[in-house]
C-alpha cells in the first residue's frame, strides 16, 4: 500500500518531467514556400543542415503552397520562423520582424523581371495588352506586385489589361509557362531567373527579359516580433547571420547562390511599400 501510494504521489513528477522533455525535444519549425525554392531537394537538405548546425533542437522545414499560408502559420504560432517575401512582411509589419536579409551578388536586393518567349517581338509592358500573363503568387513582390503597380500607374489592373492571368505558385513555373507558350508573358523573381540561367540554361534560353524593376529588398527571413526573446528564435537569427562562417552554412549558400545573410530593417523594403501604396490608390 505504501509502495502504491508513493508511486501515485510520484506520478505528477514523472509526468512533469516527461512533458518538459517533450517540450525540449520539439523541433524548430522553419517555413518555406515552393513559390521561391520550388522544392529543390538538395537545397532543402542543405538549408536544414545549416540551420540545425546553430540550433540546439532538430529543425523541421515546413512547406506551404502560398505566401498567405506561410504568413498565417507565422501569425498563429504553428511555425517559428520563415523565409517569405517583402510584400507579405510589410502587410504584417506590426506583427513580424526581420531576422536577416539574404545577400545576392553583393547586396540584399533583387529585381523583378518581365519575360516573354525568346521570339516574341515585345519590348515592354505596353506591348503585352490583351495577352495571357503568368504570375507566381498574389502576395509575391516580384511575381505580382511590381507588374500590378506598374499597371496601376496607367490606370489599369491585371484583370483589365491582360486577357487572362494565371498563378503558377512557383517562379520556375512562370518561366516554364512562358517558355512553353502557356502564357505570352510573365512576372518573375530576377534572382530565380538568373539562377535558372545557370542551372537550367535550356529553359531560360526560351525566354527573354524585356524589363527589369528597380532594385528592391530581397525576400527576408522573418519571425513574429513578440517571439524574438525566445531561445529558438534568437538562435535561428544568429545562425542565419553566421551562415558564411561554417561549413554547413557555406554549402547552403553555395547551392542557393547567395553571398550570405545580413541584418536588415523595414527601410530596406521602402521600395516595395511605395508599390503597395500605388495599388491602394488605384483601389
Amino acid at each position: 500500500m505504501l509502495t502504491t501510494r508513493r508511486a501515485f504521489l510520484s506520478c505528477p513528477v514523472v509526468l512533469a518531467a516527461g512533458m518538459a522533455a517533450a517540450v525540449a525535444a520539439a523541433p524548430f519549425r522553419f517555413a518555406l514556400t515552393p513559390v521561391f525554392l520550388d522544392n529543390d531537394a538538395a537545397v532543402l537538405s542543405a538549408l536544414r543542415a545549416a540551420l540545425a548546425h546553430g540550433l540546439t533542437s532538430d529543425v523541421e522545414l515546413v512547406q506551404r503552397r502560398t505566401y498567405q499560408e506561410i504568413t498565417g502559420a507565422l501569425l498563429d504560432g504553428s511555425v517559428d520562423a520563415a523565409w517569405t517575401c517583402g510584400y507579405p512582411f510589410l502587410e504584417h509589419r506590426n506583427a513580424l520582424t526581420i531576422l536577416g536579409a539574404p545577400v545576392w551578388r553583393g547586396k540584399p536586393r533583387y529585381q523583378s523581371y518581365l519575360i516573354v518567349a525568346d521570339d516574341d517581338p515585345a519590348t515592354g509592358l505596353s506591348d503585352l495588352a490583351g495577352g495571357i500573363h503568368a504570375f507566381s503568387d498574389p502576395d509575391s513582390n516580384s511575381g505580382f506586385l511590381v507588374t500590378a503597380s506598374d499597371l496601376a500607374g496607367i490606370g489599369q489592373t491585371p484583370d483589365t489589361y491582360f486577357s487572362r492571368t494565371i498563378f503558377t505558385y512557383g517562379h520556375r513555373n512562370v518561366v516554364r509557362a512562358v517558355a512553353g507558350g502557356l502564357a505570352r508573358s510573365g512576372s518573375v523573381d530576377g534572382y530565380v531567373w538568373e539562377t535558372l540561367a545557370e542551372a537550367e540554361p535550356d529553359l531560360t534560353a526560351r525566354t527573354r527579359v524585356i524589363a527589369r524593376s528597380e532594385w528592391l529588398g530581397f525576400p527576408p527571413f522573418v519571425a513574429r516580433g513578440d517571439r524574438l526573446s525566445e531561445a529558438g528564435v534568437a538562435a535561428c537569427r544568429a545562425t542565419l547571420l553566421a551562415l558564411g562562417r561554417n561549413a554547413p552554412g557555406r554549402e547552403a549558400l553555395r547551392l542557393l547562390r547567395l553571398d550570405g545573410v545580413t541584418p536588415a530593417g523595414p527601410a530596406l523594403y521602402d521600395g516595395i511599400a511605395r508599390r503597395m501604396s500605388a495599388i491602394r490608390v488605384l483601389r
